[in-house]
């Protein structure tokens, strides 16, 4: 059986998804922090589920985390759904707490694991990305750009820098048998949202001006179910209609869709490997592919 990861596949999306690789004919690994959880992901998924321990906002768990799954061989899909949104500016090891989860530490996981992805292919990636990319600024010169600390749109930030380096990753592995999918699931009714999309100052001044508005909009796009939001991460991980293709943005109706131009900027693309270089350094890996 072949084996695939969903990265925070405990509950919400990743769990659904999990469940849709499961039925795909996966043999699945969740990754979440708590063990409680896992256990209950594990009997929600069926055997040959199983769970492993690692807190993805820590670069050194995600380290270790690599080195259990690649000692067990061959990887068919690795999904990286791991997301998270702050109200208030946060530290992760000296860095922003949004670029290390939604960036930093799935870059850093697929890198490590390209060696097993490689001797599994015909195999997949799927970097789950966002829609809040749209309001995020584009300049990559530094973890954060200059101003006020606005969780929304640091979110959309970090989820950009990862969509330019899921199709700039298509690209760097062309004809290695490793497709690279970034997968937008929407909006969705999660833990996540319910959590961050309440208060106002997530998103800028500006948009704090018309937050009844936005407010609103939060809640239209909140009211997809979970098991709907993860139909885009499935198609991207398991439809044979894809087998072959690669570097595609996979939208909330389950569609290939034009990815945003700022993914796909030559600057921004060399912006985003020189900082995730910089912070999750791959220096001490053997089995590195060159840039």
């Amino acid at each position: 059986m072949r084996r695939a990861v969903v990265t925070a596949g405990t509950g919400g999306i990743g769990l659904e998804t999990a469940k849709g690789l499961a039925r795909a004919g996966y043999a699945v690994t969740v990754v979440g922090r708590d063990a409680e959880r896992g256990a209950r992901a594990v009997e929600k998924i069926g055997e040959p589920a199983r769970f492993l321990r690692a807190d993805l906002a820590s670069l050194s768990d995600v380290r270790a985390l690599a080195e259990k799954i690649a000692a067990e061989g061959e990887l068919a899909v690795l999904v990286n759904n791991v997301g998270a949104m702050f109200e208030n500016r946060t530290d992760f090891d000296g860095v922003e707490a949004s670029f290390v989860v939604n960036h930093l530490s799935p870059y850093l996981l697929t890198e490590l694991l390209l060696p097993v992805l490689r001797t599994g292919a015909p195999s997949r990636v799927v970097n789950v990305t966002s829609g809040a990319a749209v309001l995020a600024k584009k300049v990559f010169d530094q973890v954060e750009p200059p101003g006020g600390y606005y969780g929304f749109h640091w979110y959309g930030r970090a989820k950009l820098a990862n969509q330019a380096y899921a199709l700039d990753l298509a690209q760097r592995l062309e004809g290695s048998g490793v497709s690279v999918f970034a997968a937008d699931p929407g909006g969705a009714n999660t833990t996540m949202t319910k959590d961050s999309l309440r208060n106002p100052k997530i998103v800028s001044p500006a948009l704090r001006l018309l937050w009844p508005l936005v407010r609103r909009r939060f809640k239209q796009l909140d009211s997809k179910t979970a098991e709907t939001a993860a139909r885009s991460s499935i198609i991207a991980a398991t439809d044979e209609a894809l087998a072959g293709k690669t570097g595609l943005l996979i939208d909330d109706h389950g569609a290939p869709a034009a990815p945003m131009k700022a993914a796909t900027d030559p600057l921004v693309v060399a912006a985003v490997r020189r900082l995730s270089e910089r912070h999750a350094p791959l220096s001490h890996v053997p089995d590195q592919i060159s840039n």
